[in-house]
């Protein structure tokens, strides 16, 4: 009697990565975008993802715009409370500022936008400079 071995293959959804180093540059801002979004749909959190989207962009750009550094890294998890963390680590020491913007103003509004979609916000010092991070829920 002969047995034929079955050969199983499992086919499992490998889970997008958490986190992506990426250069300091405009650039980026999409491929975090591509980075959050993929992480929430993979966690089943496709509500999220257009404000997701923004808050990573917002984030982003403060950096590229005010750090001068070479890298960036970028970063969305979900915490145990619920909340999806997502967060961007730059060279820079000095923590954003929201600001109020005038009615005619083209710019100072990225941190008023994050405040306004996160359920908080806020900034840390590292050992390298800052990461500043943002929770939706």
């Amino acid at each position: 009697m002969t047995t034929a071995a079955r050969s199983s293959t499992a086919v499992t959804r490998q889970a997008p990565p958490a986190a992506a180093e990426l250069p300091c540059e405009e650039r980026s801002a999409q491929l975090a975008r591509g980075l959050v979004r993929a992480r929430l749909d993979h966690l089943g959190l496709a509500a999220l993802v257009e404000d997701a989207e923004l808050v990573v962009s917002e984030l982003v750009g403060n950096s590229v715009r005010h750090c001068g550094g070479r890298r960036i890294r970028v970063a969305v998890r979900r915490r145990l409370d619920g909340r999806v963390r997502i967060s961007v680590e730059d060279a820079c020491r000095t923590p954003p500022t929201l600001l109020t913007a005038a009615e005619d103003d083209e710019c100072h509004r990225g941190l008023a936008l994050v405040d306004t979609l996160a359920d908080r916000w806020g900034t840390a010092p590292t050992a390298c400079g800052k990461v500043t991070w943002a929770d939706l829920r």
